[in-house]
């Protein structure tokens, strides 16, 4: 694309709530510069309101311009559903970039149909490896790298992993961490709700947990011990429990329900409560990337309920660790980790709201951030 092109056209595509925090900062920068006609596609990933719209609205993004309807479905059907609706969508809006968010099967899709009609595909969060091939995150991830014309790496760790897989340098820019842009924008807003309030509960008293991966969720024995874990940290600490459909669906087949009131399961809230509830709290237990990084920024002590994580920064330079998921490890882990705050936040290279600055300045100024 060129730089000085007026009529330049941008297509983003998202699907799932963590592409959302990831779009918006880009879009509000691409929106800064003239000439550029951003597009914004919603494959309809996530379809949930809480999931999905309501995001929209805390981020300040506009109704997108188109959306696919995807729905839920096995990654083959749901990967095969976006192709088929987004490719006439490509072919029609004609954009000289599409921008693909993450590592979900949106990600890969549309990076998928773009390739194949000769669309230069940018990847915001590529190199990103956990070196965990059960996961169907890191299949899109490599995928969606391979197939990419610029890589927008979030750490120095993702760089090495694109230069150690051949990819040219001249393709990787070290831009930095693009959903930490939407945390600064919004964590004032978030900390003033003060959300915790709302359970009756005080700052740094409570333990927030976020389950949803199907490694935890989705095997009966697995899950009975992680639920057992939470329930066993709850005799000791109140806990906040937003439940993901997917995992409130496991919990229902498995006739679950927390015993007395220290577990307290919430219906999935709105991201700028999800954040505030994660500034708030003591310990934060989860299997989400994102939170990962959250918390790591934030300085809040994090447990990780996985056995690897392609996020290590947020090992080496966060509070996060990774536990097994079992009972016994994650109570005796959430014990060692309990209000182990940092001393501040912690300072992560380019983890610092200029990311989405940066990617439009690749994609319309033909900047380079090693």
């Amino acid at each position: 694309m060129s730089p000085a092109s007026a009529s330049a056209v941008v297509l983003s595509v998202v699907g799932a709530r963590p592409n959302f925090m990831k779009l918006a900062p880009v879009a509000a920068a691409l929106s800064r510069r003239p000439g550029v006609r951003h597009l914004v596609v919603h494959t309809g990933q996530h379809y949930d309101p809480e999931m999905s719209d309501a995001i929209f609205r805390d981020l300040g993004l506009p109704t997108p311009d188109v959306d696919l309807e995807v729905g839920s479905g096995s990654h083959a059907q749901q990967t095969a559903a976006i192709m088929q609706r987004f490719e006439p969508v490509l072919i029609e809006s004609r954009p000289d970039i599409i921008l693909v968010y993450g590592d979900v099967n949106s990600t890969v899709a549309a990076a998928l149909v773009a390739a194949k009609l000769g669309v230069r595909v940018g990847h915001v969060e590529a190199g990103l490896r956990s070196g965990d091939w059960s996961m169907p995150e890191e299949i899109n991830r490599v995928v969606t790298d391979r197939l990419s014309d610029l890589l927008f790496a979030p750490s120095r760790d993702a760089v090495a992993n694109l230069r150690a897989e051949g990819v040219p340098a001249e393709r990787i820019h070290f831009v930095g961490n693009v959903m930490i842009d939407s945390l600064v924008r919004l964590l004032p807003d978030a900390r003033q709700r003060a959300p915790w309030g709302a359970h009756g509960l005080s700052e740094r008293s409570y333990v927030l947990v976020t389950l949803h991966r199907p490694s935890n969720v989705d095997d009966p024995a697995v899950f009975r011990e992680v639920l057992a874990a939470v329930e066993e940290i709850g005799s000791c600490h109140p806990v906040l429990f937003p439940v993901h459909p997917r995992t409130r669906a496991r919990m229902t087949a498995a006739s679950w329900a927390p015993r007395g009131s220290a577990v307290r399961l919430l219906d999935p809230v709105s991201y700028i409560e999800m954040l505030g509830l994660t500034a708030g709290a003591g310990l934060v237990v989860t299997d989400s990337g994102g939170v990962q990084e959250e918390t790591s920024f934030l300085g809040v002590p994090c447990l990780t309920v996985r056995p690897n994580t392609e996020r290590p920064v947020t090992l080496t330079a966060g509070t996060n660790r990774l536990v097994p998921s079992e009972r016994a490890a994650i109570v005796a882990a959430a014990k060692q980790q309990w209000s182990r705050y940092a001393a501040g936040p912690c300072a992560i290279e380019r983890w610092d709201g200029g990311t989405g600055e940066r990617i439009a300045g690749v994609v319309c100024g033909g900047e380079r951030f090693e």
